[in-house]
């Protein structure tokens, strides 16, 4: 990010903001001295916000596969008390 612009200067001067962030990429805005907005592109801001699925949801999008599963007996061990 290239530029902190203070609030005022940034109302004052928005086409201006808004032509580095479209050139140059992100740019913050302060207010009272403290960085709080940060303005980028809306793709930039489309692929930060994207949704990842929940697991749930990944599970039961996976392909639905029979399986045949044969488990052989197990008698155990045998144990000498």
């Amino acid at each position: 990010m290239n530029k902190v612009w203070q609030l005022q200067e940034a109302k004052a001067r928005f086409s201006e903001l808004f032509n580095q962030v479209w050139s140059d990429g992100p740019q913050r805005v302060s207010r009272h001295g403290k960085q709080t907005v940060v303005l980028l592109r809306e793709s930039e801001y489309l692929s930060l916000s994207k949704q990842e699925p929940d697991f749930i949801e990944f599970l039961l999008s996976a392909p639905k596969v029979e399986l045949e599963l044969e488990r052989q007996a197990d008698f155990g061990r045998k144990l000498e008390l």
